[in-house]
């Protein structure tokens, strides 16, 4: 996934960007490093099947799907929201919680709706109840209602198409106060995730 990219090659430049000299932070960089090449060359399944989800572990099980949705987009994502909505709701859940939690904790809700990602909002509100995120779905109902009476506000700056209309875009919106609650809440998305597949794998199966 593009944003994923992105997200890794920030990750990456801070580590590369400062100096190590012990050698417990070598340690750590080569560990790093290691990640890194790890999640390269991790295999991408186009397929999945009952006994590949039962036996794959935790740590991959959510990439695990996240691949297998984003093997079906086209090279431009231009069929990324078709794709989505076309899926069974578990798989739904999991792609658009993902993305939201992976956007929010980057750069808050309003970086979630500035981007493409924002499209799946309502899917991000309706798949956060489904796992049972209780939590999150009520903030998320909040994060929408705020967006929506934004929406023709933050359009202008959205039709600049520029950074720096993307960076003032934040001294406008009221998102920012959500921001920090979403950061302080207990519910662990990535648990519920996993939890929800394992109780709902046929939801999860390639057709």
């Amino acid at each position: 996934m593009k944003w994923l990219i992105i997200l890794s090659i920030i990750i990456a430049a801070v580590f590369i960007g400062c100096e190590k000299k012990s050698k417990d932070d070598e340690s750590n960089m080569s560990d790093f490093d290691k990640s890194m090449d790890e999640f390269r060359n991790r295999k991408i399944y186009t397929k999945l099947n009952s006994d590949l989800l039962q036996t794959i572990s935790d740590d991959k099980l959510e990439q695990t799907i996240i691949d297998y949705i984003s093997s079906k987009f086209n090279e431009d994502y231009s069929n990324d929201y078709q794709i989505v909505t076309s899926l069974s709701p578990g798989l739904k859940a999991v792609y658009s919680t993902w993305i939201l939690e992976a956007e929010v904790n980057n750069g808050g809700f309003n970086q979630f709706y500035w981007n493409s990602s924002g499209q799946f909002a309502k899917e991000a509100e309706a798949g956060l109840s489904l796992i049972g995120a209780s939590e999150h779905f009520e903030l998320m109902k909040a994060a929408n209602e705020i967006h929506e009476k934004e929406k023709e506000k933050m359009q202008k700056y959205k039709d600049q198409g520029t950074l720096n209309a993307f960076s003032e875009s934040y001294k406008e919106t009221k998102l920012n106060t959500i921001d920090d609650k979403f950061y302080d809440l207990r519910e662990d998305l990535s648990e519920l995730r996993i939890k929800y597949i394992r109780s709902n794998i046929d939801e999860f199966l390639s057709e």
